[in-house]
């Protein structure tokens, strides 16, 4: 496209392309300079949770408060992430059947 379709301002397509949503943020949850931030119940929790904080290697501020109720939901975000799912392929049709019948999967489990 010409520059000129965007009303003879030369860098208003190059500022459109450049600004917008960042997915790629240098500073992550759990670093330096963002860590996560905890709230825990008692000194032997805070003891509990700054060690897996440090066994994963993150950085957390844990504040220890026993009137609110315990919120560590950052952390378990971090730690329990989902993982993809990956299905084995399924065999052609004229393939032999995996369930050992020594028959042709169309005849056997694919019906």
């Amino acid at each position: 496209m010409h520059d000129l379709y965007y009303k003879g301002r030369i860098h208003t397509r190059h500022n459109h392309i450049n600004t917008g949503y960042n997915n790629k943020r240098a500073v992550k949850l759990g670093s330096e300079k963002h860590p996560l931030t905890l709230v825990v119940a008692s000194d032997e929790r805070k003891a509990e949770v700054a060690a897996i904080a440090n066994e994963n290697e993150l950085f957390a501020d844990i504040t220890v408060d026993s009137a609110v109720e315990e919120n560590i939901l950052e952390l378990e975000g971090l730690l329990n992430k989902p993982t993809t799912t990956i299905f084995d392929k399924t065999p052609n049709r004229n393939d032999p059947c995996s369930c050992g019948s020594e028959k042709k999967y169309k005849k056997c489990c694919g019906k």
